[in-house]
């Protein structure tokens, strides 16, 4: 990630305008430690994200001291939640509401998919490559042993998986989304019922995949549906608000060098 530069005298000055929130100018350098938790394609798109990110917690801060809540290096989450408590009015979403929406967006609320799979883990840290390469030829090995010469799946898992699974044969169960890492999920739930084409690679090592059913998620009725829809617009209800509030205090306060103008985006959670 290319950094901000400092403006020192000896090196290159900075190609973005100094940040303000009234008389307060936000650190360069803390605008450079906060570009790592907003990725981006282009530096200044981040920048301007690591920017108003700092802007948005200066201006709640500023609030805090008016209603003359203490604020120390230790308690600034917790004086920002009290201040937004405080402050913001979010109304609970009417019954008619949820059901408008709930109307609106029935392609939204779906029973989970499901998956009962089983794998085989060859095992290897990240940063062995050497072990790595030995064991995706291993699962390609066993691959091919699975599919050419019918071997036992149950009986590979338990004398070469490295994971638990190995004493049920592999299973592990059935499964929803968000209950293994990101990249296995990827692979399996795109995959159809059998055997996976090819080893998948996670931060673990290599697996040998089996899909041994999947079942579709199903429509919700609105009844079953109701909590989702309410968690959804109460969201969405709460960061409108908290936009308007952060740019009312942007307004009273002062801010200058980027754009408040927030979108419906994750820096509003």
């Amino acid at each position: 990630m290319q950094l901000i530069p400092t403006g020192d005298a000896d090196k290159p000055r900075n190609q973005f305008p100094p940040v303000y929130v009234g008389d307060q100018l936000i650190d360069e350098t803390d605008i450079a430690s906060e570009l790592q938790h907003h990725p981006a394609g282009e530096l200044s798109a981040a920048w301007h994200e690591a920017a108003v990110s700092l802007v948005i917690r200066e201006l709640l801060l500023r609030r805090a001291g008016e209603l003359e809540l203490a604020v120390t290096d230790d308690n600034e989450e917790a004086v920002i939640a009290a201040v937004l408590e405080r402050e913001l009015d979010v109304p609970e979403p009417a019954e008619a509401d949820c059901l408008r929406y709930y109307e609106a967006n029935r392609e939204k609320f779906y029973s989970p998919t499901i998956l009962a799979a089983s794998h085989i883990l060859l095992a290897a840290a990240p940063d062995d490559i050497d072990e790595r390469l030995q064991q995706e030829d291993l699962a390609r090995e066993m691959l091919r042993q699975l599919r050419e010469e019918g071997a036992s799946f149950e009986t590979l898992a338990r004398r070469h998986s490295a994971c638990e699974s190995r004493e049920h044969g592999g299973s592990l169960g059935q499964l929803v989304r968000g209950q293994t890492v990101r990249e296995f999920e990827e692979r399996v739930w795109a995959a159809p019922e059998g055997l996976v084409a090819d080893p998948v690679e996670s931060r673990y090592g290599w697996h040998i995949v089996r899909v041994d059913q999947r079942l579709e998620g199903e429509p919700l009725p609105f009844d079953a549906a109701k909590s989702m829809v309410r968690h959804q617009l109460l969201e969405s209800v709460s960061r409108r608000a908290l936009r308007q509030y952060v740019q009312a205090l942007a307004m009273d306060i002062g801010v200058s060098g980027v754009d408040l103008d927030l979108p419906d985006s994750p820096l509003m959670q």
